[in-house]
This record gives C-alpha cells, structure tokens and sequence, in this order.
C-alpha cells in the first residue's frame, strides 16, 4: 500500500515518518511546491494523507487507485467532498490529535497580542525598546480580570477553559449544546461578543459561518476587544478587522489563520498593522501531534488494507 503525504517538512521528520510507516505502507513525503512530483506520485497513491492544499476533483481524477483522504487533523473545508463521494474515496479525519498545541498556540497568541509581543520585539531589536511611545501601553492587558469568549466548546476550547480560569479569567463560551463545566459559562453569541474583552473563535467553516466575524458582529464588540483566530481564516471578514484594528475600535488580534492561504503577498491588508500577530496556520505542528496523527494515519492504512471499518471516518 502506498501512502503520499502532502507537506513540506524538515529530513529528520521525514526520515522519522518513513522508518515508522515502513513496516505498513510505503510511505512518500512531497513538498506542496513540487506539483509535478506530486501529481507523479498520486498515479498509484492508495492513500493521500492530506494537510492544507485543498483536495480537488482534478486531484482525484488522477489518482485512479486512491481509497482514502485521511486529513492530518480535523478540518475538511479544504476537500471537495462531493468528489470524493462521487468516486468512492473514503474520507476521514483525526479528532484530538492536535487539540492540545492548538490550545496552548491560541493561548500564546491571546497574550502576544495583549500584550503587543510582536511590536516590542520589533521595537527592541532595532534599538527603540525604551523609547517606545507611552501610550503604547495603554491598550496592553491582563487575561486576570478578563471575560474571554469562546465561540465553540469542542476539545480544543474545552482545553484552553481551566487554564484561562486558572489565571484569573471569566471564561464564558457560545455553542449550540451546552456542555456542563466548571471552568466556563454558556452564553448566547449575541450576548458574548458584547461581554467579551477576548474573543477566540474555534468552530469549523461552513456555509453557517462564514464571515462569523464581520461588521456587525465586530461592532457588537467591547472597544478595545482581542480577537484571536485559530481555526479558520474564513470565520473572519479580514476588511472589516482591518478597518476595527486601524481605528482603535478592537486593541488587537492573534491569527493562526487566513482567508487565502498561503499568505504570500507580504502587503496583506492586516500585516503593515502593528496590534496584529500572525503565523502561518502551524498551531497544530509540534513534533508530538505529528506523532499522534501518524499513528491514527497508520492505523487506518491497516484497517483500509484488512477491510476493517476506517476510524472517524466522515464520508
């Protein structure tokens, strides 16, 4: 059984990868760049093991032998489903596997962009660390004494509650089943924009929401609100937080995550903002959920090739 896995990732992670598939599957790595490699090797893939470049029906049109799309992850907004259906491919995902980096990175990103962690280091590195503006420091925070908003409660929020509660905050969340907790409040999204000092978002992008966050919502927000964005760029209308950013109206925002991706284009409208901290969608990436989503990417490989039902198989 051949299985492609679709990512750029360093020689010691891939020989890592190689020697613990070898004794299940054949195992080839290709960076996205590399398109023709790529296309070359899904000619007789039986599995793609998928990260971010979206699943096309043209992808699978050339791969005749493939069985089975098993995204690194959860989200499947990046995989033409449909097409999937049409030719009898196996979808499935790895609930969990990177629920605990993806807490601990919207967690960092709250307090990069609370306390404009990114812009200091700038400041400080060429030179102008004490000579920042006074008033910079106005619109820095504290998550104690904070009411942070979660728009969602699966694993990944479920995580980041206690410790949130633990240093000192408020944690209210907005889903559509209540979950019974100790460390977080059930509100109603109308209600919790306007509660809210920090708002994280982590639901999956869908027809529902996308655009969650735009003009309207954003001006239900506390002024001088945080929005941190872990989850998809597509929850977020990036004009809107833009103009909210450039205006004072929100303080800043932490995003993993963009609308187009990747972000090539280094004149973005959000990137030239000072109370904005980014990275590259990597919340996920530690070489430990690495590690845990090949071993469910195995084990389903094992499972494909024995008849077995697939594990969180989704379509």
């Amino acid at each position: 059984m051949k299985a492609v896995l679709q990512y750029r990732v360093s020689d010691s992670t891939r020989r890592r990868l190689e020697q613990r598939a070898a004794r299940q599957v054949e195992l080839e790595v290709v960076d996205p760049a590399e398109k023709d490699r790529f296309a070359q090797a899904m000619r007789d893939a039986d599995v793609l093991l998928h990260v971010l470049d979206p699943v096309t029906g043209a992808m699978l049109a050339n791969a005749p032998a493939l069985r089975l799309i098993q995204k690194i992850g959860v989200g499947l907004n990046t995989i033409d489903l449909e097409a999937a259906r049409t030719r009898g491919i196996a979808v499935a995902n790895m609930p969990g596997t990177n629920s605990q980096a993806v807490a601990e990175h919207a967690l960092a990103l709250m307090l990069a962009a609370m306390r404009r962690v990114a812009y200091l280091d700038r400041e400080t590195r060429a030179g102008g660390g004490w000579t920042t503006p006074p008033d910079t420091f106005d619109a820095v925070g504290e998550i104690a004494g904070s009411t942070i908003g979660l728009v969602g409660f699966g694993e990944v929020p479920q995580r980041l509650a206690p410790v949130l509660k633990a240093l000192g905050a408020r944690v209210l969340y907005a889903t559509r089943t209540p979950r019974p907790t100790a460390d977080a409040e059930p509100c109603p999204l109308d209600e919790l924009w306007e509660r809210c000092d920090v708002v994280s978002l982590h639901v999956p992008l869908t027809a529902e929401t996308s655009r969650l966050v735009n003009r309207e919502a954003i001006a239900r927000m506390k002024p001088g609100a945080i929005l941190v964005n872990t989850a998809r760029g597509g929850l977020v209308d990036e004009a809107a937080l833009a103009e909210a950013l450039r205006s004072g109206r929100l303080a800043a925002a932490g995003l993993d995550v963009l609308q187009d991706e990747p972000a090539a284009d280094p004149g973005h409208t959000l990137f030239a903002l000072e109370n904005v901290v980014v990275t590259p969608h990597v919340a996920w990436l530690t070489p430990r959920t690495l590690e845990r989503s090949f071993d469910v990417a195995l084990a389903n490989c094992e499972r494909l090739a024995s008849g077995r039902p697939l594990l969180h198989q989704v379509a």
